[in-house]
C-alpha cells in the first residue's frame, strides 16, 4: 500500500481527475476515483496488459460503443427490498443491459475478424451476465422516454381505449357549447382546456350562472372563471375514474418488472462491475494517446529506464523530455545545481511516473521504457512549514524524514528535494550525506536534490551513486532543463553576475574568499561539462556518418535486388529462347524420321543415297547453335575420342556411334539408320553398353533407360496423343522392345479407336489386342512390334 503523503505530493490525484475525463459513464469516473497504484507486479503486468488492449482496439477500431450506460446500482437495491421502480428508471436498466449486448458483440466481432489479440478482454465479455429477457419485458412496456406502453398489457390497452373515447366525447360536447350561438359573448375565448384534470371552459364572470357547474380556477383578473358545466360534470367523472383505473393497471406492471428486477439483482451489481472497469481501462488508452504515453515494461529489481520522460501535469509542447536511469549498478541520484532548473520537475516525473504504471497507466514516455514495482514509494518535496504546529521548514522535513526512515526497506523508491535545506548550510550538508548514507545503503532506490557544494563530490567516492544536474545556459541566462546524469551542477553566480554588468574588479574580488578546493572542483565541473559537450558533438557526427551509411547500405542493397531481378530476367528470357529453338529443331528431327518412314514404306526400303544426304542435310540445318552446351561438352569430355566410341549428340539427345574422323573437329556418327557429319563440340562420350540386335541399316544406340515400356495417354487432346504415339513406337522401335502398352483409358473410345487405327496401318507394328485384366483390360492396347 503507497502511502497517503506520498500520493498527495507527487499530485496522484491530479492524474486521476485527468484520466476521468475521458470516462463515457459514471461507473468509469467510479472506478478511477478508488484506483490506487498495486504492489503486485501480476496484477501490475494484468492492469497494464488490459490497458495496452484497450489501446489496440481504440487504434483499430477508433471507437467502443459504450452509450447508453447507467449506474443502476440504487435501482437494484430498491428492488431487493420490494421496492417499485419508474419507468424511467426501468428504462436506465434497460439500457445498461442493452449496451452491455452490444459490447459484448463488439468484443466477439473483433475475436472473428482476428486483427488483434484481446485475451483480457474476452475474459471480461464471458463474466457479464446475459439479461436479455429481462430487457425484452422491460422494451415491451417501457419506452425510450419513460413512457408506459399500450402493449404493456392487454387490461391497459382496453382502459386506455376507454379513457380515450370517453375524453373524446366529452370534448365533443364542450366544443359544442363554445360554438354555441351566444358563446363567443359569455366566453372569454373559444377553447376547451384542463384544470385539476378535468375538461373546463374560459366563462366571463358575469355569465358563470349561465352554464352553471363547478369552478376549478379563475384568471389572475377574475374576470374569467374555469367552469366544469354541469352537462359534462358526468363524463368527467367517467374520466378521472378510467385515469385512475390507468394508474393502477400501470403500477402493477411497473411492480411485476420491479420484481424480475429483484430476481436478477447481483447480475445486475456484476454487471455495473464489469461495465465500469471496462469504461476505466479504455479512459486509461484515450488518456495515453492523447498525451503520447506508452506501456511500460515492468521488473522487481527496482531498475528505472525512463527514455525521453516528460512530466503528465505540465503540457507537452512546454516540457522538455529526460533520459533517465538507475537502479542498477546506480541506486542513488544526487541532483545538484540552483533553483527553477527543473531539478524538482524532474523528481516528480520519476515518482509520479512510478505511480501511474503501479495502477495500471500508460506513462509520458516512449516506447521500450522500463520501471521498478515498489512496495512503497516515499517523498519529501516542497515547503513543509506548517503554521499550525509552529513548525520551520527544516523541522516539517526532518518530521516527514524521521517517519521515512522508519517504513522503507530495500524495496522502496525515496525521493528527497533539498535534502538538509532550512538550517546552517555547513551542518545541512552533513545531515544531508548522512541521510544518503543511511537510505543508500540499506538498500532502497533513492533520487535527492540539494544546493549543498560539498555533496558535489558525493558520487565519486560512493559505489553506486551518480551526481547529476540540470542544464543551465550562461549565454541566455536561462536553465533548459535538461538532466545531464554524472555531471555535478556548479554555481553560475559569478558568470550570470559578469554578463549582467557587474564589475570586473568586485567579482575577481569576490572569487578571492572562495577556497582553492572550491575553486578546483568549479574548475573540476567545467572541464567534465566542456567533456560533456564534446562528446556529444562527437556522437551527433557519429550519427549522422552511421546514418549516412545507412542510406548507402540501402542504396546499395536495392541496386543488388535490382541486378538479380534483371539477372532473373534474362535468365529466364535465354532459357525461353533455348527452349523454343530445341523445340523447332525437334519438330525438324520429327519430321525426317517421318519421312524416312515414308520413303521406308513406299519404296519397300530401298533408300537411294541421294535421299539420305538431303535428309541430313536437313538434320544439320535443324541443329541449334549453342555455344554453351559445345563448351560444356567439352569441358565435360573425359578421353580423346576414337572410331566405334559411342558418344551422344548434345543438340539431338540422341546416342549414336563414331565412324570416322573426317577433319580436325569433325566426326561421321551413325544416328540409328543415318550417318551425319557433326563438330567434335557437339559429341558427349559416354561408357560403351550391350550391343543388341541391329534393325535396318545400322547399330541403333541403346535408348533403354530412356523408353518406358508403356505410355500413358490419358488426360491428352486426341490429336496431341496421336503424336505421341507415333514417336513413343519409333523410340520402342529404336529400343529393340518387342511389345509395349498404351494407357488411352475408356472414356468415350475415340482416342482408343484411334490409336488402334494408327497401329493397325503401321508397318512394324506385328499385331494388337486389349489388355487382360490384370493389364487393364479395355482401358489399355498392348501392341507387338516386328
Amino acid at each position: 500500500m503507497i502511502a497517503e503523503r506520498a500520493l498527495r505530493t507527487l499530485e496522484y490525484y491530479k492524474i486521476r481527475e485527468e484520466v476521468a475525463r475521458f470516462c463515457t459513464s459514471s461507473l468509469g469516473k467510479a472506478h478511477i476515483e478508488k484506483l490506487l497504484p498495486s504492489t503486485d507486479i501480476d496484477e501490475v503486468n494484468r492492469l497494464l496488459e488490459q490497458m495496452d488492449e484497450g489501446a489496440s482496439i481504440l487504434r483499430v477500431k477508433g471507437n467502443v460503443p459504450m452509450g447508453g450506460i447507467f449506474d443502476i446500482r440504487m435501482h437494484a437495491k430498491r428492488a431487493q427490498i420490494g421496492g417499485s421502480l419508474s419507468p424511467m428508471e426501468l428504462m436506465e436498466v434497460s439500457s445498461t443491459i442493452r449496451a452491455s449486448r452490444i459490447l459484448r458483440q463488439f468484443f466477439e466481432g473483433i475475436r472473428e475478424e482476428e486483427t488483434i489479440q484481446i485475451p483480457l478482454f474476452l475474459e471480461m465479455k464471458e463474466s457479464m451476465p446475459i439479461l436479455t429477457q429481462l430487457e425484452h419485458d422491460i422494451n415491451m412496456c417501457i419506452d425510450d422516454n419513460g413512457g408506459v406502453l399500450d402493449s404493456a398489457s392487454s387490461a391497459l390497452r382496453t382502459i386506455r381505449q376507454q379513457l380515450r373515447a370517453q375524453e373524446s366525447r366529452v370534448r365533443e360536447r364542450l366544443e359544442s357549447l363554445v360554438r354555441g350561438k351566444n358563446a363567443s359573448k359569455m366566453l372569454s375565448d373559444s377553447i376547451v382546456t384542463i384544470r385539476n384534470d378535468r375538461f373546463v371552459i374560459p366563462v366571463k364572470q358575469e355569465y358563470r350562472s349561465h352554464y352553471g357547474g363547478i369552478v376549478h380556477d379563475q384568471s389572475s383578473s377574475g374576470q374569467t372563471l374555469f367552469i366544469e358545466p354541469d352537462a359534462v360534470v358526468q363524463a368527467n367523472n367517467e374520466v378521472r375514474r378510467l385515469k385512475m383505473k390507468e394508474k393502477e393497471e400501470i403500477d402493477r406492471i411497473l411492480q411485476m418488472l420491479s420484481a424480475q428486477v429483484q430476481e436478477v439483482a447481483h447480475e445486475l451489481f456484476l454487471l455495473v462491475e464489469v461495465l465500469g472497469e471496462i469504461d476505466m481501462i479504455f479512459a486509461k488508452a484515450k488518456y495515453g494517446a492523447a498525451n503520447k504515453c506508452s506501456k511500460p515494461e515492468m521488473n522487481t529489481e527496482g531498475y528505472i529506464n525512463l527514455k525521453k520522460a516528460r512530466h503528465p501535469l505540465i503540457p507537452i509542447d512546454e516540457v522538455v523530455p529526460n533520459d533517465i536511469e538507475f537502479g542498477r549498478d546506480i541506486t542513488a541520484i544526487v541532483i545538484t545545481g540552483p533553483n527553477t532548473g527543473g531539478k524538482t520537475v524532474t523528481l516528480k516525473t520519476v515518482g509520479l511516473s512510478t505511480l501511474m504504471a503501479q495502477s495500471g497507466l500508460p506513462v509520458p514516455a516512449l516506447e521500450g521504457s522500463e520501471l521498478a514495482v515498489f512496495d512503497q514509494v516515499f517523498a519529501d518535496i516542497g515547503d513543509e512549514q506548517s503554521i499550525e504546529q509552529s513548525l520551520s521548514t527544516f523541522s516539517s522535513h526532518m518530521v516527514n524524514i524521521v517517519d521515512i526512515l522508519t517504513k522503507f526497506d530495500e524495496n522502496s523508491l525515496v525521493i528527497f528535494d533539498e535534502l538538509g535545506a532550512g538550517t546552517d548550510p555547513q551542518e545541512g550538508a552533513a545531515l544531508a550525506i548522512s541521510l544518503l548514507d543511511e537510505v543508500h545503503g540499506r538498500g532502497a532506490r533513492v533520487i535527492a536534490t540539494t544546493h549543498y557544494p560539498e555533496l558535489k563530490a558525493y558520487g565519486y567516492n560512493r559505489p553506486g551513486v551518480a551526481n547529476a544536474s540540470v542544464e543551465f545556459n550562461v549565454e541566455t541566462l536561462s536553465p533548459t532543463y535538461r538532466l545531464l546524469i554524472g555531471v555535478p551542477g556548479r554555481s553560475n553566480a559569478f558568470e550570470i553576475s559578469k554578463r549582467l554588468g557587474l564589475p570586473e574588479h568586485i567579482i575577481s574580488h569576490a572569487k578571492s574568499f572562495t577556497g582553492t578546493d572550491r575553486r578546483e572542483v568549479d574548475s573540476m565541473i567545467a572541464s567534465l561539462e566542456t567533456s560533456r559537450r564534446e562528446a556529444e558533438k562527437d556522437a551527433e557526427r557519429s550519427s549522422e556518418v552511421l546514418e549516412e551509411s545507412e542510406r548507402l547500405k540501402k542504396e546499395l542493397e536495392n541496386q543488388l535486388k535490382e541486378y538479380e531481378e534483371q539477372k532473373e530476367k534474362l535468365q529466364e528470357k535465354a532459357k525461353e529462347k533455348a527452349r523454343k529453338i530445341v523445340e523447332q529443331a525437334t519438330r525438324e528431327a520429327e519430321s525426317v524420321m517421318s519421312e524416312l518412314r515414308k520413303m521406308q514404306m513406299d519404296q519397300a526400303s530401298s533408300v537411294k543415297e541421294h535421299q539420305l544426304i538431303d535428309v541430313k542435310k536437313r538434320l544439320e540445318a535443324a541443329m541449334p547453335e549453342n555455344r554453351v552446351l559445345k563448351r560444356a561438352a567439352k569441358a565435360n569430355q573425359v578421353k580423346p575420342l576414337k572410331p566405334n566410341d559411342e558418344v551422344k549428340v548434345i543438340s539431338f539427345g540422341q546416342k549414336g556411334t563414331l565412324i570416322e574422323k573426317v577433319s580436325k573437329d569433325e566426326w561421321i556418327v551413325q544416328i540409328g539408320i543415318l550417318k551425319m557429319k557433326l563438330p567434335e563440340s557437339d559429341l558427349s562420350y559416354t561408357k560403351p553398353e550391350k550391343q543388341k540386335e541391329t534393325r535396318a541399316m545400322a547399330t541403333l544406340s541403346n535408348r533403354d533407360s530412356h523408353v518406358k515400356l508403356e505410355l500413358d495417354l490419358r488426360g491428352e487432346r486426341y490429336e496431341d496423343a496421336l503424336v505421341r504415339v507415333e514417336k513413343y513406337i519409333d523410340d520402342a522401335l529404336l529400343s529393340n522392345y518387342h511389345q509395349v502398352s498404351i494407357i488411352h483409358g475408356k472414356g468415350t473410345g475415340a482416342l482408343r479407336t484411334g490409336v488402334q487405327q494408327y497401329l493397325k496401318k503401321h508397318p512394324r507394328v506385328k499385331s494388337y489386342r486389349f489388355g487382360e485384366a490384370g493389364e487393364g483390360g479395355s482401358g489399355v492396347t498392348v501392341a507387338e512390334l516386328k
